[in-house]
């Protein structure tokens, strides 16, 4: 089984922004876990980053000629405006899992609301790190 974690713009800077709220782990090391939690699974898992809609649509796009089983997306600011990655998330057909590190819930008011989630077979979110690795046993199952 091969499944792309995708992570959206400002995540390259975890470990550096707002650790309050996103924790002290930095991008690498958190992708690093992933992957090897992966493994663990029987999943090999491919990480990638962008601050660009664009790119992240490309890789959505990307991800249905390359025969990915499925995505865990992370798209950061993107999950409460962007129509353009919904669109490109239900084009390709996939299960997609949408994480947040925080509990966006319990945030801003403008960070309660997401318009990729309803494109997605689910979301978690407010588990931190630990939440990439919930998405990985959804699709181990």
């Amino acid at each position: 089984m091969k499944i792309l974690l995708l992570q959206g713009p400002n995540l390259n800077f975890l470990g550096i922004r707002e650790k309050s709220i996103y924790g002290d782990a930095d991008y690498n090391s958190i992708c690093s876990d992933t992957v090897q939690y992966a493994k663990t699974k029987g999943i090999d898992l491919d990480c990638f980053q962008s601050n660009s809609e664009g790119e992240i649509i490309d890789k959505i796009q990307q991800c249905y000629f390359d025969r990915y089983d499925g995505v865990i997306i992370n798209p950061g600011a993107y999950t409460h405006y962007s129509y353009a990655i919904f669109d490109a998330i239900k084009s390709v057909k996939l299960p997609f899992i949408e994480v947040h590190l925080s509990n966006i819930h319990t945030r801003d008011e403008f960070r309660k609301v997401s318009v990729t989630a309803p494109a997605c077979v689910g979301q978690i979110c407010g588990f931190g790190p630990f939440g990439y690795k919930m998405a990985i046993d959804y699709f181990a199952k």
